[in-house]
């Protein structure tokens, strides 16, 4: 595996996009599901789900669930689009979508856990440990890293060393799965971590001999 020194010790992911869904960001998702209600997917609609996005990191509560942040989300896109009447039925799509994915994630976690420390690394709202919880996933856990709470973002490594101290591993010896080639895929290079991309289409991985991955359910067979 590209990057690896040594047996693999520790698997880190990132949460939205990977454990959610397989390859597709929450902004191509939501963009998906508000064009179903006809609402154009062009600039208008990036500055709405950046400006929601944005609005929503670290103010939330710790405990916020998973659904009430994609209902607040979702509400945040379709208020600056001017159609509040949408958010309720593309929230209800998009967490029907991704409480299937993650029940999924759930027991590829469930199966590498114990033979691996397993970790998840999130830019998120503050609130991932209870998402976690919520979500099934919390069980299966040795670290999930809020970027809110370390005070950094993907790529930032410092966010990367975060999870890796938690997990206590070295960065060779660990294995990051992202699907987004500028954070999660760079991040995890410059540190020197393997690193697995999970890709919805087309594309090239970032280093020549990287593992790519249409499924989180994949990685199992990757790491053997």
């Amino acid at each position: 595996m590209s990057g690896a020194s040594g047996p693999v010790q520790a698997v880190l992911f990132d949460f939205g996009g990977t454990l959610d869904a397989d390859g597709v960001a929450w902004k191509d998702r939501f963009r998906r599901l508000f064009a179903g209600e006809g609402i154009p997917a062009g600039e208008e609609f990036d500055r709405a789900f950046y400006g929601a996005d944005d609005a929503l990191v670290g103010s939330v509560s710790p405990e916020l669930s998973f659904s009430e942040t994609v209902a607040r989300l979702s509400s945040g896109v379709a208020e600056r689009l001017g159609r509040p009447e949408a958010a309720g039925r593309v929230a209800a799509r998009f967490l029907e979508d991704a409480r299937a994915h993650l029940a999924r994630s759930a027991e590829v976690l469930a199966r590498l856990h114990g033979r691996y420390r397993v970790g998840i690394v999130s830019n998120f709202y503050g609130n991932l440990q209870a998402v976690c919880r919520e979500t099934g996933l919390g069980p299966h856990l040795d670290a999930a890293i809020d970027s809110v709470i370390v005070r950094a973002e993907k790529p930032d490594r410092r966010i990367f060393e975060a999870a890796l101290a938690a997990v206590g591993a070295e960065p060779s010896r660990a294995l990051f799965v992202g699907d987004s080639l500028p954070r999660d895929m760079a991040g995890a290079r410059a540190l020197g971590m393997p690193h697995v991309w999970l890709r919805a289409g087309e594309g090239a991985a970032c280093c020549a001999g990287d593992r790519v991955i249409g499924s989180v359910g994949e990685i199992v067979e990757v790491l053997g």
